[in-house]
C-alpha cells in the first residue's frame, strides 16, 4: 500500500508524462506536493522505484518510466491543487472524516472488562523514517490498565532499531496523542512534515536527536523546526504464536 504522498507524486508524475512526455523536474515535484526540500521528493521516487511503481532510465536526466498505477486508480485522478500540500493524518486528522473518505473502518470489537477498544492506524517505522499513518485498518482491546486519560491510538512497529528497549519488530504500541514529551520519552515523530519514526526524543540545544535503542542504527539529528512529536510511548502488546 502507498503513502498518500507516494500515491500523489505517482500520479503527479503519470500525469505530467501523459500530457507532455517528458518527467517532471525535482522542482516541480516539489511544488505540486508542497513539500519545503527536494530531499523529501528523493525519498518518495527511491520508495516507490522499490515497490515497483516506477523506474528510472539510465543515462537520461529527468527520466522517469511509470510501471504500474495502484489498483483501480486511473491516470486523471491527479489530485486538484486546493488537495495538495495535506499533512499524514496522524497529526490532525479527524476519525469521523477519515472514514467517510476512506475505505468502510473494521466494525468495532465489544470491549472486554478491563480493556479499551482502541484504533490501529497502521506501521511506524522503528528504523529508517518512513510515512506510515493512513487510516484506521482494525481495533484492538487494550488493557485498561495502560491507558490514563487523553486520546490514544495504537500502532505496529516494524523494523528493530529500537529492540534495546524492549521492542521488537512485530510489536504494536499503544500511543497517547500529544505535541510534546519530556526528554529522553520515546515518541512517534515527524520529520519535515513527511515521515514518521518511533523514536527516543533527546534534545540538544537548540537540535533534536532522535535516537535509536540499537548499536547498528544512528541517531539522526534535527533543527526543532523539522521534529514534531505526535505522541507518546505508553504501553506495549506482543502476539506470541
Amino acid at each position: 500500500m502507498l503513502t498518500k504522498k507516494q500515491h500523489e507524486l505517482l500520479v503527479f508524475i503519470n500525469d505530467r508524462l501523459s500530457e507532455t512526455g517528458v518527467s517532471p523536474s525535482f522542482d516541480e515535484m516539489k511544488e505540486a506536493l508542497d513539500l519545503r526540500s527536494k530531499s523529501g521528493i528523493h525519498r518518495l521516487i527511491t520508495a516507490l522505484e522499490e515497490r515497483g511503481f516506477i523506474r528510472r532510465l539510465p543515462h537520461r536526466a529527468r527520466a522517469l518510466e511509470v510501471l504500474k498505477m495502484p489498483e483501480g486508480v486511473k491516470a486523471d485522478t491527479t489530485p486538484a491543487p486546493a488537495q495538495r500540500g495535506f499533512k499524514p493524518a496522524v497529526v490532525d486528522g479527524d476519525f469521523k472524516r477519515r472514514r467517510a473518505q476512506a475505505a468502510p473502518a473494521p466494525a468495532a470489537r465489544p470491549a472486554d472488562p478491563g480493556s479499551v477498544d482502541l484504533p490501529v492506524l497502521g506501521r511506524i517505522a522503528a528504523g529508517t523514517p518512513i510515512e506510515a499513518i493512513q487510516h484506521e485498518v482494525d481495533r484492538y482491546n487494550a488493557p485498561e490498565a495502560l491507558i490514563g486519560k487523553g486520546d490514544h491510538y495504537i500502532l505496529e512497529v516494524q523494523g528493530e532499531s529500537m529492540i534495546n528497549a524492549g521492542i521488537q519488530d512485530g510489536d504494536y504500541v499503544i500511543i497517547k496523542r500529544c505535541s510534546d514529551a519530556e526528554n529522553g520519552a520515546i515518541v512517534v515523530a515527524l520529520v519535515d512534515d513527511e515521515e514518521a519514526t518511533l523514536k527516543r526524543l533527546r534534545r540538544k540545544g537548540a537540535s533534536i536527536a532522535l535516537e535509536a535503542a540499537n548499536p547498528a542504527f544512528e541517531t539522526r539529528i534535527y533543527g526543532p523546526d523539522r521534529v514534531a512529536v505526535q505522541g507518546k510511548l505508553v504501553g506495549l502488546m506482543r502476539r506470541y504464536n
